[in-house]
């Protein structure tokens, strides 16, 4: 199988630079996800791999082959965009052909690679329908299995998902992780949606303004944040984030509380804890809080409340929880569940 290896990867556009100098090894059978809010370059990125995009510096391997230079049709990449990007006219049998037809492979190979595709995304009844017949997640298949009759070294993803409604979404995401552990193909997959990064990845690069913020683990950005940007990024509500008012030997204070936490390393600025790890009783009492609205999830509930001091505050408990809008409720955070960062927003370990 093939590794992917980017060397000081850089991307101008005559003054601007979108890509600053990006370092990253991804290892063969790896599913590996960009993430990052819109802007951050990480499309980008992927059109670089694939040769749609030229390489302003650094270098670009596929195995042991530097890769700047390669045409994109020989780098062995199948890409999967947005747009689906089917041929209208045609069935969904010759759009899955098309590309093969053009390579001049032979009939016979061309039709057992469309119904080896055809049988693995479960659309074999769909082969002589024309994509206006298709619906939505029917047309996504038709556009990975394109990618997959070419049996490529490596599969790209740009976004495959974002023009589904929320249950295709989940049900594609879903489809295409167990494509993937299927085919042991490495895959890289590009996405703004944190959730579809923490439930397909095996690994995840999270991308600011075209730089690597972190790398790692879904579990490992989740509970292990290098900055307050990933701390920030990853999870899903996303974590609080208060301004701490002063520090004493073992402790910080925040919103006049003092929550002791061991082990610091630096001045912490910034107190992160994230929804789920707060709770209105037990472990250490970080404040009064007012209720200002309610969201009920079913099997959890969402409240938005307000310390003392104004800062805002979203908590996520379990079941279905109904205190009243306006009422005041007490918030307890277990301290090792709590992160601190400085002033840069880096993350002060603790041992």
């Amino acid at each position: 199988m093939t590794a992917l290896r980017l060397k000081n990867l850089v991307k101008r556009f005559s003054d601007l630079q979108i890509i600053h100098g990006v370092d990253l090894t991804i290892q063969p059978r790896e599913f590996t996800v960009f993430v990052g809010p819109s802007g951050c370059g990480k499309s980008t990125l992927l059109r670089m791999i694939a040769g749609l995009e030229e390489i302003s510096d650094g270098d670009l391997y596929i195995g042991d082959q530097r890769m700047n230079d390669v045409p994109p049709a020989k780098r062995g990449i199948a890409m999967v965009f947005q747009s689906y990007a089917l041929y209208p006219h045609m069935s969904v049998y010759k759009n899955l052909a098309f590309g093969l037809e053009t390579a001049g492979m032979p009939k016979d190979e061309i039709a057992t690679r469309v119904q080896k595709a055809a049988e693995i995304l479960q659309i074999v009844p769909l082969l002589q329908r024309k994509p206006k017949a298709l619906s939505g997640g029917q047309r996504q298949r038709v556009a990975i299995g394109r990618a997959i009759v070419r049996e490529p070294q490596i599969f790209l993803f740009d976004e495959p998902l974002s023009n589904l409604d929320a249950e295709l979404r989940v049900q594609m995401r879903v489809e295409i992780a167990k494509l993937h552990r299927e085919l042991g193909v490495t895959s890289i997959y590009v996405t703004h949606d944190q959730v579809e990064a923490m439930t397909m990845a095996d690994k995840i690069v999270v991308l600011r303004a075209g730089r690597i913020e972190q790398v790692g683990s879904p579990l490992d950005l989740y509970n292990r944040p290098a900055n307050k940007f990933v701390a920030g990024f990853i999870g899903s509500p996303k974590m609080n984030f208060f301004k701490v008012e002063g520090t004493s030997e073992g402790s910080v204070t925040v919103a006049g509380a003092q929550i002791p936490l061991t082990g610091r390393l630096g001045t912490p600025e910034t107190l992160g804890v994230r929804p789920e790890h707060l709770t209105l009783s037990g472990g250490v009492l970080l404040g009064a809080a007012t209720v200002s609205l309610v969201e009920q999830l079913g099997g959890s509930s969402l409240i938005y409340a307000n310390l003392s001091d104004g800062q805002a505050v979203t908590i996520q408990l379990e079941g279905q929880q109904t205190p009243a809008i306006g009422s005041s409720i007490q918030l307890h955070a277990d301290p090792d569940l709590c992160h601190l960062f400085d002033k840069d927003g880096l993350t002060l370990r603790r041992v």
